[in-house]
């Protein structure tokens, strides 16, 4: 399966989530933007980037860069703070998500490695952001009250 079949079922993943739970989602036409698609909470739009793991060396690696490819070169750039909000990570032999704020996300130089084991003493950073959708909630909220 090439990268970007991967990643249109790691987005179709996260779309369907995203309803079943409620959420209004809009997918922008193209693929220009930072984002791959967002989420409509109380007329304040809420802006994702989803990324599609693989099994690398035991654990579920994403590459935290942006890709721009044409005919003579491939060009990674690192996200910045402003390109989105939040990034969701689909493991597909899995069907688990982290929802991770960019803030996070961005802290990542080239990639993130998602353990999915309970063999080790402590868990990992990133078990926080596993299936945590109370982060998009609580952002909802956060608006409602700003509002």
């Amino acid at each position: 399966m090439d990268t970007k079949l991967k990643s249109d079922i790691a987005e179709s993943a996260v779309v369907t989530e995203l309803l079943k739970r409620g959420y209004s989602v809009l997918k922008p036409f193209g693929d220009r933007l930072p984002y791959d698609v967002a989420v409509d909470l109380n007329s304040k739009l809420i802006r994702i980037q989803v990324k599609s793991a693989w099994l690398y060396n035991g654990n579920y690696t994403i590459d935290t860069r942006r890709t721009k490819t044409n005919r003579r070169q491939m060009l990674r750039k690192r996200y910045g703070q402003e390109d989105f909000d939040f990034a969701i990570i689909y493991i597909d032999e899995l069907k688990v998500f982290y929802i991770m704020p960019v803030s996070v996300f961005s802290q990542f130089a080239s990639g993130i490695s998602l353990v999915e084991t309970d063999k080790r003493q402590r868990k990992p950073k990133s078990a926080s952001y596993r299936e945590n959708w109370d982060l998009l909630a609580r952002v909802g909220c956060l608006i409602e009250k700003v509002e």
